[in-house]
């Protein structure tokens, strides 16, 4: 009787582990829900110089590409990073506006461990969330025991994300005034 229940519940277990990871969106419909359902084309942003030096600070190694592509409108930017949590990717869309990040949403998340970050108690914690002069969040994140890892790789991302918006030629065109 024992091992039996020692085999229900290590199915459990692996049941939960493997239902944490995988597609919780695709990409293509974060896009399309950060512009209302309509999208406008993709742009890219060229990494050069100093756009690398900023990056390679907030990710601590370089982006590996040549140029990053995101969607935008005057004054808010959607975008669809990658950054490694422990030892996968983590793929997550980032809205930026103006104002600071309007959502951030775990998309595909490949982890066997830190996976709670895809939920809206840890993802609404950005909301509103800027850039402090050093490239730092200009509030800190509460942290997940167990997910360390993963709300690192998802608070660098926030930071990439911020950083990059402040590049493109979308941001500051809104006329607008903060709230």
């Amino acid at each position: 009787m024992l091992r039996l229940l020692t085999v229900i519940v290590c199915g459990l277990l692996l049941a939960e582990i493997a239902g944490a990871t995988g597609v919780y969106m695709e990409p293509e419909t974060f896009v399309s829900g950060a512009f209302d359902g309509d999208p406008p084309a993709p742009d890219r942003l060229w990494v050069k110089d100093e756009l690398q030096t900023r990056s390679r600070a907030i990710l601590g190694h370089d982006l590996g590409r040549l140029r990053i592509v995101y969607w935008g409108r005057p004054g808010r930017t959607a975008w669809v990073l990658e950054e490694i949590g422990k030892e996968q990717l983590i793929t997550v869309g980032i809205v930026v506006t103006d104002h600071g990040i309007e959502s951030l949403e775990v998309l595909v998340f490949r982890e066997s461990r830190g996976w709670e970050v895809r939920y809206p108690f840890f993802t609404d914690q950005f909301h509103g969330l800027n850039l402090a002069d050093d490239d730092r969040l200009d509030r800190p994140i509460d942290g997940i025991s167990g997910a360390t890892l993963s709300v690192s790789a998802l608070s660098r991302l926030a930071r990439l994300a911020l950083m990059l918006h402040g590049q493109t030629h979308f941001a500051g065109t809104t006329g607008e005034t903060a709230p």
